[in-house]
């Protein structure tokens, strides 16, 4: 099942991707719902981003060439940090450079969107609270990053955190999925989940050791080498095996 959030004049709704339709869901993805025969085409509805977390939580130096790209060692245990839910924005809604950076990079990855409330889960039983997939794009000011010394401002700012274009409940990474990414249409970025050095299993235990994980919380599992700046015009797409395209242009904040 592909699940994802429209806008609608009455208010945002979640509905279901069939193909190229939608059809509008009566209720919620993380209860009770059902399908109803409200339907429509895919090209016809915006799409948002197919949830509102309450918290975003990433992986850092996740994939070795990323972390040797970056001149780091991968870490001994997951490097966890984290988004503020207001950077989320949806397929097609424009990233903003800040007027506080001037080195602006994008970072793409697979997302775990978890499904139900969750504490304490061993990694055996932690694929048990994930709902779904999706696509995000890890927007970082990489200068401020260097200054700082710690991420949060990096990676905190509005606009920072593209996800969709759905969240795919179905999604099989037994055997690894293509993570690319292209800016104007130049590939960037080209790796798979086969070479995560912490699974999902083993991300979802570890985070949910020290934070209750709520339905619709989404995290992050890191990103490929590859990574590299963005500048106003630029059009940034992320492509995961499987799931789609996340694309979105990138514009200069007001």
């Amino acid at each position: 099942m592909r699940i994802c959030r429209v806008a609608r004049p009455d208010g945002p709704a979640f509905g279901v991707v069939h193909g190229d339709h939608v059809a509008l869901l009566d209720g919620h993805p993380f209860g009770r719902f059902r399908v109803t025969d409200q339907v429509a085409f895919v090209g016809k509805v915006r799409m948002l981003a197919p949830v509102l977390p309450s918290k975003v939580l990433c992986v850092g130096r996740n994939y070795a060439d990323h972390a040797a790209e970056m001149g780091g060692d991968v870490p001994a245990e997951p490097l966890i940090f984290s988004k503020p839910a207001t950077a989320v924005v949806g397929p097609e809604e424009a990233i903003r450079l800040p007027e506080l950076s001037q080195e602006v990079h994008h970072e793409a990855e697979l997302a775990v969107v978890i499904g139900r409330l969750t504490r304490k889960v061993g990694p055996r039983d932690a694929l048990d609270a994930v709902l779904g997939y999706t696509i995000a794009n890890d927007v970082t000011a990489r200068d401020l990053q260097r200054r700082d010394g710690q991420w949060t401002r990096a990676k905190g700012f509005d606009t920072f955190c593209p996800l969709g274009p759905w969240i795919d409940t179905e999604l099989d990474l037994s055997a690894g999925r293509r993570v690319r990414c292209r800016v104007n249409g130049e590939l960037r970025q080209d790796g798979t989940t086969a070479d995560l050095v912490f699974g999902v299993a083993e991300l979802v235990s570890y985070c949910a050791a020290f934070a209750t994980l709520l339905p619709g919380d989404v995290l992050l599992t890191g990103t490929p080498a590859g990574v590299g700046p963005l500048v106003a015009g630029d059009r940034v797409e992320v492509e995961i095996e499987g799931l789609g395209v996340l694309g979105n242009p990138v514009v200069a904040d007001d």
